[in-house]
């Protein structure tokens, strides 16, 4: 029929009018013969327009309609399409949203009259009325048309809003309840002797088992079987896995109708490693000995389905005392948090921000949360054991374990992301959780959640939004409960019992949870600007403080500090305003006791933590801090107070290092720790080098002008010897340096020897007065003749002494000599003066090698102490800081003169030197430069955890823990950091072996 130009136009326009995106192909879908006899009805068109993509509802029906197998079947449809609106409704809603069920209907014509039935039972079908819609179903494919004719009802209710998200979910469970039993009446039918030889119970798990499946899902399960009729239980187990075999495939396998689902059995004891049916005292033994948390936590949801109810229930009453003891486990919290980072982790990166399900924010999230809050509080209050999410979230708002009006967003935001995964799973029927970048899909997906304005941007603005409610909330749901227990803001709001509050602080890892809850309480109470921005701070640093190894400790600084800076009006607002400044104190106050103290000494540094004006990690350059002591020395009105003022600013500039060490090795939500911890330790020794060679310089000076004015009788000099003259000071170092001087021309030897010697004492003594700076302690033991030898010598001593009585060690100690401080002129000819001495021409001779082998395995053999574990000593132990040092010295002191690059006081550019001569191969140069990074990280951890120096792991276990978090273990791997450390240090042995002893 011909269609007048200016009434296509008018249909062309209604179509638009109604929702359509290609209104020609409507217009031709509309012409059909099949639809003559609406085509004019209004109710059609409206009715189109109300679905969630109109086209692919017209397209689906027309299809239909072609399907039908004759022309009264057709006319049925028709009539009951117009007259009957809750069909209307239900059937173009279907078309509208899933491409995957016109599909069904297309090949099933019929199956539209399950559409049509609108009795009060057909609202909220339960297991018993799916059961019965799969009653007979004799094989695989019927099954599958069965199920499929079941989620169609399941999906109209859905599309229609006669069903919330968490009574479809819940439906979509009972459907896969009904046809787990179906498929294990199925494999029983075709096996009875298999069937009547055992017990088989099919436990639900996951989704499934908490009531809240999706459209498309893997079905987790754990089988458990028991002999029947006294058979012999290896037989009867053997029959149990033929069934449950045959079961799964039932389902899983596909057909000419597609499959159901996968049924999935990796939860199970051992995964997929172990045996498929276990017998219920099996699984009982592997739960009390060799489970992880993540498998109690994944219990549960654990619920009897199919097969032999009795022994389906009898292992779930027997498995959940283990539950609820699971959150009693050592790192409990610490175990699931580290579960959700690793499949975060595991996400693709082009895929992450689309991830519905595992993103951050993401569904994952919420159900994380609340597990592991029901873990926690679960064992006192039965009315938390819930599998579904949202009943949980639920409980947990009431008993006020969680605040209400979190409570409310999580259930908005929850229910969103799980209404936007069900349709993102409906139109295909495919197991997805990311959300589509097409413009069409997205604008679908819009409508069917009922945004019809701009659909797209308002689906993206809602995902957005509740995604990012999901995360904010998933961070701070644990914590924020506990401000509100000691705060009490609100009369009559529920809020955790001091039980509950001290069971989560255990479970977090607090020791002293008592103490805690009275830092809490100090912090948090009252109705001031300073404790509303503590309540709404603390939720988020108790988080970190918890990722610690000493939580208890973190809270306690941060009480101090908040004590001593608590009416500064920068203090807070630092905290809140500048992004990393929280997560930077929270890092540095329970990382151990060094930066603390330092902080606790003039806690203003606090400002250094921020990423505004004034603060800053970096460390700061030589030359600055120079300046900055010697104005100050120039300012000073004596030499205690110039030295004073020298020693506060290394306390400040030792804090900002410890701090950028601490928050380095760490890392943290926008900078991952670095791969390369060799950077982190050049930084430190870096670092502490310049701020002591800046200290001594201010101090020299300090020293001079108040004894002598503007100028000494003899030019001076500090050459920094050892691990300061080769840039490597740890925190806990002492300074190893060599003192010199030259009278001045017209100054009597004498006087300039007692000058100098009157400023070696002085230097020393002011930098070690007691104050409550830390001190500087300033050693010349490396000196000609040691200890008995004059603490300073002239030049021309110097000079005479290396030609008549230097022996092989003070070459080798001279490696590391360079000026640090003093006249530079003076330092420079010191230079040229022992270079002759350690980069000897023809290098070593062999009786200079021998000797120096002698001096290492004498010092191994004596200096050791005794009753330490040598393959854990950092310094002298097997393949620690003396056996590299001590090898690349060797190298140095044979090869130095006709290699430049060997010219170095440094380690590790001396390593590099070598290698790059071909003095050392790849590997072994890599395999000494990582056990000298570590032994030199794990020095510096000591004494960050510590607060002073030592050469081997701490014995205690929150400080070995400590340690061990610095290096980037995690908690429950201190075993592993130990024996990471013999294994590379034993390496590292053998190569000095070879390279050094020559073996």
């Amino acid at each position: 029929m011909t269609v007048p130009q200016g009434r296509r136009s008018s249909t062309f326009t209604r179509l638009l009018r109604h929702g359509f995106t290609d209104p020609s192909a409507a217009e031709r879908l509309l012409e059909s013969v099949e639809l003559a006899p609406i085509r004019s009805d209004p109710v059609l068109l409206e009715a189109l327009g109300a679905t969630a993509d109109p086209d692919l509802a017209l397209h689906g029906l027309v299809r239909l309609l072609e399907a039908q197998p004759a022309p009264t079947a057709r006319r049925e449809l028709l009539d009951t399409l117009i007259s009957a609106k809750p069909l209307r409704d239900r059937l173009l809603g279907v078309l509208g949203a899933s491409a995957a069920l016109a599909d069904h209907l297309a090949r099933h014509p019929g199956d539209w009259h399950v559409l049509v039935t609108y009795e009060p039972q057909d609202l909220h079908p339960g297991v018993a009325e799916f059961e019965r819609q799969l009653a007979g179903v004799a094989d695989p494919v019927l099954l599958r048309v069965a199920y499929r004719r079941c989620l169609l009802s399941i999906a109209a209710r859905d599309v229609c809003g006669t069903t919330d998200v968490a009574q479809t979910a819940a439906e979509l469970a009972d459907l896969a309840t009904a046809t787990l039993r179906a498929a294990l009446a199925m494999a029983r039918a075709a096996a009875p002797d298999d069937a009547a030889s055992c017990r088989l119970a099919v436990i639900a798990m996951g989704k499934c088992g908490g009531h809240e499946l999706n459209y498309v899902s893997d079905v987790d399960v754990i089988f458990v079987g028991e002999p029947g009729n006294g058979a012999d239980e290896r037989k009867a187990l053997q029959a149990a896995t033929r069934l449950a075999s045959h079961m799964m495939r039932i389902c899983s396998e596909t057909t000419v109708e597609g499959s159901i689902w996968p049924v999935d059995a990796n939860l199970r004891p051992e995964g997929r490693n172990g045996p498929l049916v276990r017998t219920l005292s099996s699984h009982l033994a592997y739960y009390q000995r060799w489970a992880k948390t993540w498998e109690f936590q994944a219990l549960l949801k654990a619920r009897p389905v199919a097969g032999d109810t009795g022994l389906g229930e009898e292992y779930v009453a027997t498995l959940a005392p283990l539950v609820w003891q699971a959150a009693e486990r050592e790192n409990f919290v610490a175990d699931v948090q580290k579960m959700r980072r690793r499949v975060v982790a595991n996400i693709p990166v082009r895929e992450i921000e689309r991830e519905l399900k595992l993103g951050p924010g993401g569904l994952r999230d919420v159900e994380f949360a609340v597990q592991l809050l029901q873990l926690v509080h679960g064992r006192s209050d039965t009315s938390l054991r819930s599998g579904s999410t949202l009943d949980a979230l639920k409980a947990l708002a009431a008993g006020g374990y969680v605040g209400r009006a979190d409570a409310v967003q999580l259930d908005e935001a929850y229910r969103f992301l799980r209404s936007l995964e069900h349709r993102i799973q409906l139109y295909r029927l495919r197991r997805t959780h990311l959300v589509p970048e097409d413009v069409a899909d997205l604008r679908r997906l819009g409508r069917s959640l009922g945004l019809r304005t701009d659909p797209v941007d308002a689906l993206r603005r809602e995902w957005k939004r509740h995604t990012s409610v999901a995360r904010r909330l998933h961070e701070k749901l644990f914590y924020r409960p506990l401000l509100d227990a000691v705060a009490q803001l609100a009369p009559g709001e529920a809020r955790l019992s001091p039980d509950a509050a001290r069971e989560r602080l255990v479970a977090l890892g607090y020791a002293d949870p008592a103490a805690a809850l009275r830092h809490l309480e100090a912090l948090a109470s009252g109705v001031t600007r300073k404790s509303a921005i503590q309540r709404t701070l603390l939720p988020v640093l108790l988080g970190w403080f918890a990722d610690s190894a000493d939580p208890d400790t973190g809270l306690l600084n941060f009480r101090k500090v908040s004590d001593a800076l608590g009416k500064t009006p920068w203090y807070l607002r630092l905290l809140r305003d500048e992004g990393a400044a929280a997560e930077n104190l929270a890092r540095v106050l329970s990382a151990g006791r060094l930066a603390p103290d330092l902080l606790m000494r003039a806690p203003e540094a606090v400002a250094l933590l921020g990423d505004g004006e004034g603060g800053g990690l970096e460390p700061r350059p030589r030359a600055h801090l120079e300046q900055e002591i010697l104005a100050a020395v120039g300012r000073a009105e004596n030499a205690e107070q110039a030295v004073a003022f020298a020693r506060g600013v290394r306390r400040r500039e030792l804090f900002r290092t410890a701090a950028a060490d601490i928050v380095g090795s760490y890392g943290s939500e926008e900078a991952p720790a670095p791969s390369d911890q060799g950077a982190l330790i050049d930084m430190v020794g870096g670092a502490v080098s310049d701020l002591t060679a800046a200290t001594l310089a201010g101090t020299l000076r300090a020293v001079v002008r108040g004894g002598w004015g503007d100028t000494l009788p003899t030019r001076f000099a500090v050459i920094g010897m050892g691990r300061f003259g080769g840039h490597e000071l740890g925190y806990g170092s002492d300074a190893d340096v060599l003192f010199v001087h030259e009278p001045r021309e017209g100054v009597d030897e004498r006087e300039a020897g007692e000058a100098a010697n009157k400023v070696v004492a002085e230097m020393r003594r002011l930098l070690q007065l007691p104050s409550t700076d830390p001190p500087l302690l300033v050693d010349a033991d490396l000196r000609p003749e040691g200890k008995s030898g004059p603490l300073v010598r002239t030049l021309t001593s110097y000079e005479a002494y290396y030609r008549r009585w230097s022996l092989t060690w003070e070459s080798h100690a001279l490696l590391r000599a360079e000026p640090v401080a003093g006249d530079e002129d003076l330092g420079r000819r010191f230079i040229e003066l022992v270079d002759p001495l350690r980069y000897p021409a023809g290098g070593l001779g062999d009786e200079a090698v021998r000797e120096i082998r002698r001096l290492k395995a004498r010092m191994e053999s004596e200096r050791l102490p005794r009753g330490a574990d040598k393959t854990l000593h950092t310094k002298l132990g097997r393949g620690g800081l003396s056996d590299v040092e001590w090898t690349v010295q060797l190298l140095q002191l044979r090869h130095g003169r006709e290699e430049p690059g060997l010219r170095t006081t440094r380690t590790r550019a001396a390593l590099a030197a070598a290698h790059a001569a071909g003095l050392i191969p790849d590997m072994e140069a890599a395999i000494l430069d990582e056990a000298w990074v570590l032994a030199s990280r794990v020095r510096n951890a000591v004494m960050l955890v510590r607060g002073r120096a030592g050469d081997t792991f701490p014995s205690q276990s929150r400080e070995l823990a400590a340690v061990g978090r610095y290096l980037g273990y995690g908690p429950g791997h201190v075993g592993d950091m130990l024996d990471d450390y013999r294994r590379t240090t034993r390496r590292a042995r053998t190569v000095v072996e070879e390279l050094f002893y020559g073996t």
